[in-house]
């Protein structure tokens, strides 16, 4: 897979996908707490176990399908579809901690956008209150004519480097090995947007169950670090 980008989008991109980008990722660890705790992820192996399952079998892959969904919906002025998707998406969400969590970021995103682009306002307003956040991470690659390719693996990126960074605190990991650890997922990621780029509207699901009961565990944890 090869994509082609100018200095302007490489650029967008690396903001879009920076850990400085200020819509609370590094507050969410999206169960991996709770798994920590309970013994399920002690090292470095498990965590690499669990992020690749996500990967192959998880929602980050529903998040991405429709990521390609909401991209072609902003690119075309398809406010309708925009807006289906977004509710489609916050339908889909397994627990209110992990819709919540998508919520919060999606809003943070959205404002900031309106702050930085004021022109992309009427896509913002499509969509409405509340937003996922890989809805308004579809219409800033849009916008800033970042290709769809650039952004899957953008925001592939930017989530298995959040979970990492969770599970560097919480194991704990050093720096080195986290980092090891993401070189090694490059391989699947560019795999994983192969993948989501063909799939049809009916091939959208996951099997998230592990997730879901991490989830579910995370929200009456006695004592956290992460907000879900």
């Amino acid at each position: 897979m090869e994509i082609t980008l100018t200095h302007n989008n490489f650029l967008a991109i690396l903001q879009l996908a920076s850990p400085a980008l200020p819509v609370g990722a590094y507050g969410y660890s999206e169960g991996l707490e709770i798994l920590v705790e309970n013994g399920t992820i002690t090292n470095i192996e498990d965590l690499k176990h669990w992020l690749k399952s996500e990967l192959i079998y998880g929602s980050i892959r529903l998040d991405a399908g429709v990521i390609v969904r909401a991209f072609h919906a902003a690119k075309t002025d398809d406010l309708k579809a925009l807006k289906r998707w977004n509710l489609w998406l916050s339908a889909a969400r397994d627990t209110e901690e992990l819709r919540a969590a998508n919520w919060q970021m999606g809003r943070s995103l959205m404002q900031l956008l309106g702050k930085l682009e004021p022109e992309i306002l009427p896509l913002v307003n499509a969509v409405g209150y509340p937003s996922n956040y890989a809805i308004a991470f579809a219409i800033a690659c849009a916008y800033w004519d970042i290709n769809i390719q650039a952004c899957l693996l953008a925001y592939l990126h930017s989530w298995a480097n959040n979970l990492i960074t969770a599970g560097i605190k919480l194991i704990p990991l050093g720096q080195t090995a986290g980092q090891e650890l993401l070189l090694g997922l490059q391989p699947l990621l560019t795999t994983t947007v192969e993948e989501i780029l063909i799939m049809e509207d009916d091939d959208l699901g996951c099997c998230n169950w592990g997730l879901s009961l991490a989830s579910m565990q995370h929200e009456i944890q006695y004592t956290r670090l992460f907000r879900s």
